[in-house]
């Protein structure tokens, strides 16, 4: 009894290390985004603002980063590109995702293994043939060019981790909705897709994130400044000489709620979505 409750707290004290550790660099941004520049550039830093101050807030989201841009513009941007990501390849990818499950087709074996080839891939391997294909369809300097681009990367695994869910739902469950008149329609709507929610919402989160990071290929299919996403905005903050981490720690802290509420949103699904469908009515 005594050795269990000596491991119990040696893992719980072992996991709220980890979760210190993991955790003060995101505090370290938010208390830096709250002092005053002379005490960023002092010579003995404090964990904790003395002076806290929203003015670097202020700077980043009533000023322009360019002229005639602001940082409210580059944000907007990135929520439409990721956005548009998470529900496109929720869609595609759950239909995909039943289509290997359900039925068995031929090269489906070859089109399972080429899902994993493709994540093998490094991204700036395929950024000059993804830029001339999106040149020869005419997309080049505009939104709907990253929303692609970001589908194709983020479907692949939203593709495998559905399959897995969709397979792991009994088949009796459709068959009985069937036998109750259910059309097909319908028993995908109220009996498969609630039991595969939680894997629909690890691969939106997936997803999202991929979208909302990406810097590469934003910084090469868009050309006006205007249409720029956050990670390409970012990038402003730092000149040749110096750089402004005030300003750079506000918008990190404001680049990275959109992800935190995203989680937060999307959290209860994941749980809730488990056993929800599994009962009739």
């Amino acid at each position: 009894m005594r050795g269990t409750l000596v491991k119990r707290i040696a893992l719980n004290g072992a996991g709220l290390l980890v979760a210190l550790f993991a955790a003060f660099p995101v505090y370290w941004m938010i208390a830096t985004s709250l002092k005053p520049n002379r005490e960023i550039f002092s010579s003995t830093p404090r964990p904790v603002p003395t002076e806290p101050t929203l003015d670097h807030y202020r700077d980043i989201l009533t000023g322009n980063l360019i002229p005639g841009v602001t940082f409210a513009d580059f944000f907007l941007n990135s929520v439409l590109v990721a956005g548009a990501t998470v529900l496109l390849s929720g869609l595609v990818a759950l239909l995909a995702a039943t289509a290997v499950a359900r039925f068995r087709f031929k090269l489906r074996t070859s089109f399972l293994i080429m899902l994993l080839v493709v994540q093998m891939i490094p991204l700036e391997a395929l950024v000059i043939p993804l830029f001339l294909m999106i040149q020869r369809l005419g997309l080049y300097n505009t939104l709907p060019s990253l929303i692609l681009t970001y589908l194709g990367f983020s479907l692949p695994f939203a593709v495998w981790m559905l399959r897995g869910f969709v397979a792991a739902v009994p088949k009796e469950l459709e068959e009985a909705a069937a036998i109750d008149g259910a059309s097909r329609a319908q028993i995908f709507r109220k009996v498969l897709f609630p039991l595969v929610a939680p894997g629909l919402v690890a691969t939106s989160i997936f997803s999202f994130i991929t979208a909302w990071n990406e810097l590469i290929f934003a910084l090469t299919f868009i050309n006006d400044q205007d249409r720029y996403t956050l990670p390409v905005a970012m990038t402003f903050f730092f000149g040749r000489d110096d750089t402004a981490w005030g300003p750079v720690m506000a918008a990190s802290t404001i680049f990275t709620l959109p992800v935190i509420i995203f989680f937060l949103v999307v959290q209860r699904r994941m749980v809730s979505g488990l056993v929800a469908g599994a009962v009739k009515g």
